[in-house]
């Protein structure tokens, strides 16, 4: 616009007819500093409309492309002088290459601001990588590779509120522990490109500490129990037939050991109902209530406290 060129045009003569270079120095950064602002203006701003371009024409003062060839021949004489002047100004690569180093996090192929936040009872757990090779030795490709549903928790909601109280229910895990969650359980996402899952606190069947899940080091949340399954290798028909584990249809172990209790439920109080069951005891479960956990070589089962039906 006009205003533009005749700012650029004192701009200019004051930055050359500057004598102290103190003053020199700082007018000149504060000119660099207007000039991008007109230059992004003048890149920012819309067209004018055919009316306004009849207007402008009836003006002798109209831009032209000599005007504009000025416009441009001032702009790259002031950078010079402004930054010779003005050593503590930051050059333009610099501040380019900052620009373009700084990114945010990448979120299903989306750039966000700021890091996930998992909301009410929601954990953000980093899935661990698929098993590819066998114990022995068998490299595993494609669909074949053992999909595992454990991994490293990186940060939890609030908790949840409870119902009829409103009390804050607080998350059993916090940051850092390590989770076994259901197999079709939580929601997987593409987070900061890792494999990431956001799953609820009650998907969560064992939780535990350092590099690798053992039977000393496990634990179990709320009023879960885990029991070590046992399971009747062979079983006598009533004329005599011996049958094999494996042939009896829909056969699942649902008696066992209990090897961890949880601390218990939490009622609408917030006080804490302790699990009526031992390390130690010998429990009697629903067919198909357990949820499978391997740990190491052997079977377990993460049982709800309401699902065991006996104990002896």
């Amino acid at each position: 616009s006009k205003e533009h060129i005749i700012l650029l045009s004192i701009s200019r003569r004051s930055l050359s007819s500057s004598i102290d270079p103190q003053d020199r120095s700082a007018s000149s950064s504060s000119i660099v500093r207007g000039l991008v602002v007109i230059c992004h203006s003048l890149a920012t701003t819309p067209p004018p409309s055919i009316a306004r371009q009849r207007r402008l024409s009836l003006h002798s003062n109209t831009i032209t492309d000599a005007m504009m060839n000025k416009l441009l021949l001032s702009f790259l004489l002031a950078i010079p002088h402004a930054y010779s002047f003005s050593p503590s100004l930051p050059s333009m690569h610099s501040t380019f290459t900052a620009t373009s180093v700084a990114r945010g996090v990448i979120l299903e192929g989306r750039e966000i601001e700021g890091t996930l936040t998992p909301t009410n009872n929601f954990v953000l757990v980093k899935v661990a990588k698929a098993v590819e090779q066998t114990t022995g030795g068998i490299l595993l490709t494609g669909s074949a590779k053992i999909k595992k549903t454990e991994g490293l928790v990186i940060s939890t909601g609030p908790g949840r509120t409870h119902s009829d109280s409103g009390i804050l229910l607080p998350m059993p895990v916090t940051p850092g522990e390590s989770v076994v969650y259901g197999k079709y359980d939580g929601t997987e996402i593409d987070y900061d490109g890792e494999k990431h899952a956001l799953i609820r606190d009650e998907d969560i069947l064992v939780k535990w500490k350092g590099e690798q899940l053992t039977q000393e080091s496990a634990e179990v949340v709320r009023d879960n129990v885990l029991v070590r399954v046992t399971d009747n290798k062979e079983e006598e028909t009533t004329s005599g037939l011996v049958i094999a584990s494996t042939a009896k249809k829909g056969s699942k172990p649902s008696t066992g050991e209990v090897i961890k209790v949880g601390p218990g439920r939490m009622a609408s109080n917030g006080e804490i109902i302790k699990v009526d069951i031992q390390e130690g005891d010998m429990v009697k479960f629903r067919d198909f209530a357990g949820n499978e956990v391997m740990i190491g070589d052997e079977e377990f089962a993460v049982v709800r406290m309401g699902d065991v039906l006996a104990k002896f």
